[in-house]
């Protein structure tokens, strides 16, 4: 195996996350921030036993994934390059989440950071004949968002269900206010639609949404919801992680389901119902020794697994 050299103050970093257990709520700088505005600090050496292994702008995969991804790519960048974030962001100009499966299976990409695509995409590799190394780096959840007005704070699995496939249509039905559901979608290639069709939705058809009511971007469906008719009429869903953590749901209630409240410790010990992971993706065609592989294998590491950690998501190691 090879080990990988990271700057030194970057690596004292995550080792010192490794030993305390925590995670930085915010505050303070992140690994990409430690090496800010100057130049890459002194490597650490290897044991005698493994062979070294230095990421540069040379050799440095091509990085594709979802959206929701982008800021654990730029830090993935940032640590192994040993450059700040800014520096970096360039690297990781994820194209979302379908088009990303497709990058890799066309040749435009070396390694995804990327939730898990809607099956067609599973199919077309397939009938391609494009085989993949696939392991989950992260969790992350499918929550659903309401305007902060909405009296309603937790909805159980079956009331979601029956909202968007148009059994229930006023949230006095699930106790609260008389108003009409405003029901928002993502659009059928984004990779919160297939989380909702597969770990919400499963064998039901979903209603078809009203013309507008489809929304191509995350950021889009969550302006939506939040301005809506300037009432608490609509609801729509996300991954936790874009709405918490990177705070894009702010001025929105984020509910319970199933009277479980989604956040890092009810998805970290799966009592939060709707979960999936994020994923490492590579060809099944990477050479051990291949940068690709070499940061493939560094994701799934304790080192990669406590970047992750600090990055805000919830790891699937510890």
């Amino acid at each position: 195996m090879k080990k990988i050299i990271i700057p030194a103050v970057l690596a004292a970093l995550l080792l010192a996350v490794s030993a305390c257990g925590t995670v930085p709520g915010g505050a303070g700088p992140s690994p990409a921030d430690t090496s800010a505005g100057g130049s890459p600090s002194p490597s650490i050496s290897p044991s005698p036993s493994e062979e070294e292994f230095v990421f540069t702008r040379e050799n440095f995969p091509r990085m594709d994934g979802s959206t929701s991804t982008i800021p654990l790519g730029q830090a993935v960048a940032s640590v192994l390059l040993g450059e700040s974030r800014d520096n970096v962001a360039e690297l990781a100009q994820f194209s979302k989440t379908t088009q990303s499966f497709r990058n890799l299976m066309d040749g435009g990409s070396d390694i995804l950071i990327a939730a898990e695509p809607n099956t067609s995409v599973f199919e077309e590799m397939k009938q391609a004949g494009f085989t993949y190394d696939m392991a989950p780096i992260a969790t992350d959840a499918l929550v659903f968002v309401v305007n902060a007005s909405n009296p309603v704070d937790s909805l159980t699995t079956e009331q979601v269900q029956k909202i968007y496939t148009g059994e229930i249509t006023n949230w006095k039905q699930v106790g609260g206010a008389d108003l009409p559901i405003e029901a928002f979608q993502r659009n059928a290639e984004s990779g919160s639609q297939s989380l909702m069709e597969k770990l919400v939705m499963k064998d039901l058809k979903m209603a078809e949404a009203p013309q507008g009511y489809t929304i191509a971007e995350m950021e889009g469906l969550i302006s939506a919801v939040r301005s809506f008719d300037g009432s608490s009429a609509a609801i729509g869903y996300t991954v936790y992680y874009y709405a918490d953590d990177m705070k894009m749901a702010d001025g929105l209630k984020i509910l319970s389901i199933d009277r479980v409240k989604p956040d890092d410790g009810t998805i970290a010990d799966k009592s939060y119902p709707f979960l999936n992971p994020y994923y490492a993706v590579i060809s099944a065609k990477e050479p051990e020794n291949s940068p690709a592989r070499v940061m493939y294998n560094w994701l799934l590491s304790p080192e990669g697994q406590n970047l992750i950690k600090t990055e805000g998501y919830v790891p699937v190691q510890g």
